[in-house]
């Protein structure tokens, strides 16, 4: 049983974490180009919030919304 929670650790240290241990060894000489992957992150997901708040306005615009309080059956 020990071997297998060694292939465990062995796989996400040896393989996966290996980007993001060069990430950390890149932050030694840029700060910008380590945090690069963060910064598009949070650009993709601002662009998707705006998005889906421009599709909500929509919706509501065509008052496709149901704002019922009984809109399912178990609050009745």
């Amino acid at each position: 049983m020990r071997a297998f929670f060694e292939a465990i650790q062995s796989l996400f240290v040896d393989f996966l974490f290996v980007p993001l241990d060069a990430l950390r060894s890149l932050e030694l000489s840029s700060w910008w180009f380590a945090n690069i992957v963060s910064w598009i992150a949070i650009g993709t997901c601002a662009y998707f919030v705006v998005y889906w708040c421009k599709q909500l306005k929509i919706h509501q615009d065509q008052n496709e919304e149901n704002q019922d309080t009984t809109a399912h059956s178990f609050l009745k």
